[in-house]
C-alpha cells in the first residue's frame, strides 16, 4: 500500500541522506570540488525545509506536488495562524436560506422550529430533566427524536430569552453580524426582518445566513446589549441610519404622501387627526384628497389625507412634515426622530414606517406594463437636429478647419447633450402622465427602484457606449461616437447590440477581478488600523 506521511519527513530525510554523504566523502577525503558540489546540496536542501517555495525549482514529491515547507504550514488563509490561532470553530451553528418575515419586530428573527431543537438540544435535555418530564439524558434525547408534542412547548421556554447571532458572508463591516430574539417558525427557511438588509447587504434571491448560539451568561449579555439589531441602527462609518425603509416601503410612503386634484372631499377642514381618518375610513374623503387640518392648536393648509395617515405614525415630538416623502427626505426624517426622541421610539417608528409603507403599497396596486414606458415625442426631432450638427461638424473637418480631436470631441459633446435633452422632455411627459401617478415616474421619483438613468435607456436613447480600455497597455476607456440611439422599447438594431456587448463584458469582467482586489486592500487596511482608536468626531 501507500505511506500517509508528512511532506516534512521527506526534507528532512533529504537532509540526512545528504549530511550523511558528506560525512562519507570527507572521511575518504574525496576532492574538493565534489566536497563542495555536496555541501551546496546541502545547503539547498535545508533551505527547502525552510520555505520551499522561495526556490526557483521547488522539491517535488511523487506525485508532482511541491512539498510542503515549515514557512507554509504558517503562511496563508489556511496557515497556522489565520486557521487556528485567529479562527476558532463554533460549537452550535446552523444555516439555511433567508425569506422576507415582514411580520417580524426590528430585533427579532423567524428561526425553523427543527433547526432550534438541534441548536438548542443541551439546553433542552436540561429543561425536559428539570421540568420532570423525564429522569436521564438519554431518555430526554429519544423524546426529542421522536418529536413529543411536549418537546415544543419546552423548546418555546428554552428559546424564549435566549439571543442568537445572524451572519452572511461576506461579513464586510461590523453589522455584517447582528444578534436577534428568536421566535420559533415552521418550514425550513430563517426569517429575517426587511429593514436589516441594508446591514447585511442581503435579498432574498437564495441567499444563505448561519446562526451561532452564545453559550455562556456573559455572551448572551453582550449580545443582548452591543450586538442587537434594534440597537445597531446607525451606519459605524458616517452615522447616518442604516436601517431605513426601501422599494416597496418607499414606493408606499410616496404614494400615501402624494396630493391629486379633484379627489372625493377636496376642500374639506377636519378637527384633529381622528377626525380624518374617520373620513377616510368612511369614504367620504379620497385618500389624496387635498384638504386642511387641525393638528396641536394650529391649523395646516392644503395638506392631504394620505399625509395625515403618515404623520399618525410620528412619535409625539416631531414637526407636522407636509411633503411628498422619497427615499432622501425618509433618511433625513429617520435621522432627526433618532436625535430628538432617541433608539426606542425611532425603532417602534421604523416598524410602524415599515407596516404602513408595506400596507400602502399594496393598496396602490402598483404595476409596470409596456404602456407605462412613454417614449417622448420629440425623440426623433432631437436625434435628427443631432444629426445634422455632426454633418457639420464633420464638413468642417473634411475642409481641415478642425483637427481630428477636436471634432472627436464635439461629435460626442454633441451627442450627450442630445440624450440628456431626451431624457429630460422623457421624464416631463411621464410626469404629467396620470396626474403624476405613472408607476415607472414613481419608482424612480421617490427612490423606490430605478432611476432617470434606466428609464432613459428603457425610453428614451442608450446613448454613448464606452470602449473598455486595455489596463495592460494603461490606454484611456475611448467613447464610441455613434451613440445607440434606440431604446429597448423600441429595440437596437444588430450594430447597436454588438457595441452593447462591449460594456456588458466589462462589466462582468470588473465583478469578478474587482472583488478580490478589493477585499485584500480591506484586510490590509485593517490589518495596519486595528490599534487606531478614533476619539474625537
Amino acid at each position: 500500500g501507500r505511506f500517509a506521511a508528512s511532506d516534512l519527513n521527506d526534507l528532512y530525510r533529504r537532509i540526512i541522506i545528504r549530511n550523511n554523504r558528506l560525512k562519507q566523502l570527507m572521511e575518504i577525503k574525496a576532492p574538493d570540488v565534489i566536497l563542495r558540489n555536496e555541501k551546496r546540496m546541502l545547503q539547498e536542501a535545508v533551505d527547502a525545509l525552510f520555505d520551499n517555495n522561495r526556490r526557483k525549482t521547488a522539491i517535488r514529491s511523487g506525485t508532482r506536488r511541491p512539498l510542503k515547507s515549515i514557512s507554509d504550514m504558517l503562511r496563508g488563509k489556511q496557515g497556522r495562524f489565520r486557521q487556528n490561532l485567529l479562527g476558532k470553530r463554533v460549537d452550535y451553528s446552523g444555516r439555511s436560506v433567508i425569506v422576507v418575515g415582514p411580520e417580524l419586530q426590528l430585533h427579532e428573527c423567524g428561526l425553523p422550529k427543527n433547526m432550534a431543537l438541534e441548536l438548542f438540544k443541551p439546553h433542552m435535555f436540561r429543561a425536559l430533566i428539570e421540568r420532570g418530564y423525564t429522569q436521564t439524558p438519554r431518555s430526554a434525547r429519544t423524546m426529542i427524536e421522536n418529536r413529543e408534542s411536549i418537546v415544543y412547548e419546552v423548546l418555546e421556554f428554552v428559546v424564549k430569552d435566549h439571543p442568537v447571532l445572524l451572519n452572511r458572508a461576506p461579513t464586510l463591516h461590523r453589522l455584517g453580524i447582528q444578534a436577534f430574539q428568536p421566535v420559533l417558525v415552521d418550514g425550513k427557511a430563517i426569517r429575517v426582518h426587511p429593514l436589516v438588509c441594508a446591514a447585511f447587504n442581503a435579498d432574498f434571491d437564495g441567499d444563505q445566513m448561519a446562526v451561532h448560539i452564545p453559550i455562556s451568561l456573559e455572551s448572551q449579555m453582550e449580545a443582548r446589549i452591543l450586538m442587537l439589531s434594534s440597537h445597531n441602527i446607525l451606519h459605524p462609518a458616517n452615522g447616518k441610519p442604516i436601517a431605513i425603509p426601501s422599494q416597496d416601503m418607499v414606493l408606499g410612503c410616496y404614494y400615501l404622501t402624494r396630493p391629486r386634484k379633484g379627489e372625493k372631499g377636496e376642500g374639506k377642514n377636519f378637527g384633529s387627526f381622528s377626525e380624518t381618518l374617520l373620513a377616510y375610513e368612511n369614504n367620504s374623503a379620497g385618500l389624496h384628497a387635498i384638504v386642511n387640518v387641525r393638528h396641536k392648536g394650529k391649523w395646516y393648509k392644503d395638506t392631504t389625507v394620505g399625509r395625515i395617515i403618515f404623520n399618525s405614525i410620528l412619535p409625539e415630538e416631531m414637526e407636522y412634515v407636509d411633503d411628498i416623502i422619497t427615499n432622501k427626505k425618509l433618511q433625513i426624517l429617520v435621522n432627526q426622530i433618532f436625535l430628538i426622541t432617541g433608539n426606542k421610539k425611532t425603532v417602534k417608528f421604523l416598524d410602524d414606517l415599515k407596516k404602513l409603507g408595506f400596507e400602502m403599497s399594496t393598496k396602490s396596486g402598483s404595476s409596470i406594463s409596456i404602456s407605462d414606458i412613454l417614449i417622448p415625442e420629440k425623440k426623433d426631432e432631437i436625434i435628427n437636429s443631432a444629426f445634422k450638427e455632426v454633418a457639420t461638424i464633420q464638413n468642417k473637418f473634411d475642409t481641415h478647419i478642425l483637427t481630428d480631436g477636436e471634432r472627436y470631441n464635439k461629435v460626442i459633446d454633441v451627442w450627450t447633450h442630445a440624450t440628456n435633452r431626451v431624457a429630460a422632455t422623457m421624464m416631463e411627459e411621464l410626469a404629467k402622465d396620470n396626474d403624476g401617478f405613472n408607476p415607472v415616474f414613481m419608482m424612480a421619483d421617490s427612490g423606490a427602484r430605478g432611476s432617470q438613468d434606466q428609464i432613459k435607456q428603457l425610453a428614451g436613447m442608450r446613448g454613448l457606449m464606452a470602449k473598455p480600455k486595455k489596463s495592460m497597455t494603461g490606454e484611456k476607456g475611448e467613447i464610441i461616437e455613434s451613440p445607440i440611439t434606440s431604446n429597448f422599447k423600441e429595440g437596437l438594431s444588430v450594430m447597436e447590440y454588438f457595441i452593447s456587448t462591449h460594456g456588458a463584458r466589462k462589466g462582468l469582467a470588473d465583478t469578478a477581478l474587482k472583488t478580490a482586489d478589493a477585499g485584500y486592500l480591506t484586510r490590509r487596511l485593517v490589518d495596519v488600523a486595528q490599534d487606531v482608536v478614533i476619539t474625537v468626531q
